[in-house]
């Protein structure tokens, strides 16, 4: 017997407030951000969020609307799809910037690597709940799950898109440390990552990512790589405490911040609403991530416990990574702020990903 898709009573009665508040709020704080930056040029792409916002609605009403067990039997299936959508964009996709990484559908861009982070979680929360539940987890036992997570990393490197893989590498970390990952299994790939190094900055990088990593460590090497990075900073420490005000950020009229509204919003929401503004951004997230992480450990089954470690982890790395980035902290990488940043694929992925949240939390206390 197939598993039963939720009534939109039951789901209403069901419906964790506390995750959807959460989710709202990054999204209006998101909002008001993106006017604040598109409003004097490209205001067009205000409305274009606001579309995929209602589509993102859609999709987390659909996704925990349909019983997580139906999305466990079908999870390789879904991951197939996307390794085999990923083989695609490679082969036929548009170049843009360099990068082979996205389908022209006409008026939409689909970018097969965003989706292909919830993806993997799904693959590896199936191979989690499938396998037998074992007090450490060896090398042997990870040969599934990192078969797994090196298909995409692999394809996704090859675009090249190397912030995305790390990504994906870093959340398959996260999931098999769940898992119940050996410490020294884990210490044995830790080690085996340093020592691809040096072979993948002498032959895996290009020379525009090894400018940015080598600015970061030395800005005076080479300037020019350097400049986002210090305009971001800049637009931050302007802010000092309070900020200075909706729609009064200078860096945002002079036109100095590069990708307000992809890369680098958190510097436009830091030079507006200063320190305490970051605080209720980072608060917010928090609560996100951790509400994500609290539903998995009242999850009824290691499947549902994996989705929502997935994801929580998917949003943690991804926050923490683009807060670092435009603070100085990390070296510049084309990683979106969650629910912020403008975009159709990363929107619709985090979305998504809530809604699997979501669809595990219904579904707690119901079986």
């Amino acid at each position: 017997m197939l598993p039963r898709v939720v009534s939109w009573r039951k789901l209403r009665f069901r419906f964790d407030w506390t995750l959807t508040a959460a989710m709202m709020a990054v999204m209006t704080l998101g909002l008001l951000n993106l006017w604040s930056a598109v409003r004097e040029r490209q205001f067009q792409l205000f409305g274009q969020q606001l579309s995929w916002i209602g589509i993102g609605a859609l999709v987390f009403l659909t996704v925990a609307s349909f019983d997580y067990r139906l999305i466990a039997r079908l999870g390789y299936l879904f991951y197939g799809a996307g390794v085999a959508l990923l083989v695609a964009v490679l082969a036929g996709g548009k170049v843009v910037g360099g990068s082979r990484r996205w389908f022209d559908l006409g008026p939409l861009h689909l970018q097969p690597s965003e989706m292909m982070k919830v993806l993997l979680v799904v693959a590896l929360a199936k191979y989690i709940n499938d396998s037998p539940a074992l007090q450490g987890r060896t090398l042997r036992h990870l040969l599934i799950p990192l078969a797994l997570a090196a298909a995409p990393v692999v394809l996704i490197a090859a675009q090249p898109d190397f912030s995305t893989a790390i990504i994906v590498g870093l959340v398959f970390v996260t999931v098999m440390l769940v898992a119940r990952l050996r410490l020294k299994t884990f210490a044995g790939i830790a080690v085996l990552c340093l020592l691809a190094i040096a072979p993948l900055w002498e032959y895996g990088l290009h020379d525009y990512q090894k400018n940015r990593v080598l600015a970061f460590i030395n800005p005076a090497l080479n300037p020019a790589s350097a400049w986002q990075p210090r305009q971001a900073m800049n637009a931050i420490g302007s802010g000092r405490f309070l900020g200075k005000g909706f729609l009064q950020g200078t860096q945002i009229r002079l036109r100095a911040l590069p990708a307000l509204w992809t890369d680098f919003p958190f510097a436009v929401w830091a030079e507006e609403w200063g320190f305490v503004g970051c605080l209720v951004v980072i608060t917010a997230y928090a609560l996100l991530i951790v509400w994500a992480v609290k539903i998995g450990r009242e999850a009824r089954d290691r499947f549902g416990m994996g989705i929502c470690i997935g994801c929580a982890a998917m949003l943690f790395w991804q926050v923490t990574i683009n807060i670092g980035m435009v603070s100085g902290l990390l070296p510049v990488m084309g990683v979106t702020l969650p629910l912020i940043s403008y975009g159709g694929s990363s929107m619709l992925t985090v979305m998504v990903a809530l809604g699997l949240v979501m669809n595990v939390s219904v579904r707690r206390f119901a079986y």
